[in-house]
């Protein structure tokens, strides 16, 4: 039943990826309740997590990994050395953090959309490209040629790299970690995009939209949000909840927009409601969630995207 559905995903994915420039993207999502497996291929390897059961298997749950693991590599012809195997834990809130798992580092760089990326299979449950947002991505690209753009809590910098090769005319990137933001560096090289017009800055990113919010400095023709749902680190002046601070942030925000200017924001925490009083200085709110969700990732509701405007 399982190594069936993932020839067929296989068969027509390998196919369609092939068509739009991909080397990383989703063959399996839990098509089949009783196989809560997500298989992903990153160039000749494979990402595969295995997610918490709604029921209870009858039957043997190492005799399950053990059927899924070798269809998996006789599938799709990659070694079981090169398939490298998560479990996702529970998370009240979604996605959370971008802990560590484990030390068995696997670097590699894909392709998409004419862009180049580096991933670590190995270190942490998400291997450093979201790549249910290439959609989203792609229209920052598209928009970008001329404009300043802010990128926020910005992980490896995978929206800065697309904004840059768009043509934009300046970007600010901010995220907490140095790790991430040496990661972004790597991949603004990788695609010949290292200059002093990008900028990476290590900090908080809404204490720092509060605090420039207070006295604009800067204002910005083009702006992407995508925070986690949940974060607490000890570098933070607290903790973040998307659902309790998505407010006060998408109001500062509105502050550091250019007239006109847009930002994308995004959240995966599948809960989450949107607050009338965070958007009402707006021009225009329209939720673009349906054509932002990749093909290889329809089966799941992976996250929320809206794209506001703000007045001229």
């Amino acid at each position: 039943m399982f190594e069936n559905r993932l020839r067929k995903n296989a068969r027509h994915f390998r196919k369609w990826a092939r068509a739009r420039g991909l080397t990383a993207f989703r063959v399996y999502d839990r098509d089949i309740p009783e196989y809560p497996f997500a298989v992903d291929l990153y160039g000749e390897h494979v990402h595969l997590v295995e997610y918490p059961r709604r029921k209870a298997l009858k039957g043997g749950l190492e005799e399950q990994r053990a059927e899924v693991l070798a269809a998996v590599s006789t599938v799709l012809e990659v070694p079981e050395a090169r398939i490298h195997v998560k479990t996702h834990l529970p998370q009240p809130w979604g996605r959370s953090q971008y802990g560590r798992v484990g030390q068995g580092t696997e670097r590699l760089v894909v392709e998409e959309q004419g862009l180049k990326f580096w991933v670590n299979l190995g270190d942490y449950l998400d291997t450093g490209l979201f790549m249910d947002h290439r959609v989203t991505r792609a229209r920052v690209r598209d928009e970008a040629r001329g404009k300043s753009f802010l990128n926020l809590f910005c992980y490896t910098g995978a929206f800065t790299v697309y904004a840059a090769a768009g043509g934009a005319s300046r970007t600010l990137s901010v995220d907490l970690s140095n790790t991430y933001l040496d990661w972004a560096e790597e991949n603004l090289a990788l695609n010949g995009l290292s200059h002093s017009r990008h900028t990476l800055l290590r900090g908080d990113a809404l204490a720092w939209v509060l605090a420039q919010a207070e006295a604009p400095e800067e204002t910005f023709d083009l702006v992407v949000c995508d925070p986690p749902s949940f974060s607490t680190s000890k570098k933070m002046q607290g903790t973040f909840n998307v659902q309790r601070d998505h407010v006060k942030m998408l109001r500062a925000l509105g502050s550091l927009l250019s007239p006109g200017g847009v930002l994308y924001f995004s959240t995966n925490f599948l809960g989450f409601e949107l607050k009338d009083t965070a958007v009402r200085d707006y021009a225009s709110v329209d939720e673009l969630t349906p054509g932002s969700i990749p093909e290889d990732f329809q089966r799941e509701h992976i996250h929320r995207c809206w794209r506001l405007v703000a007045p001229r």
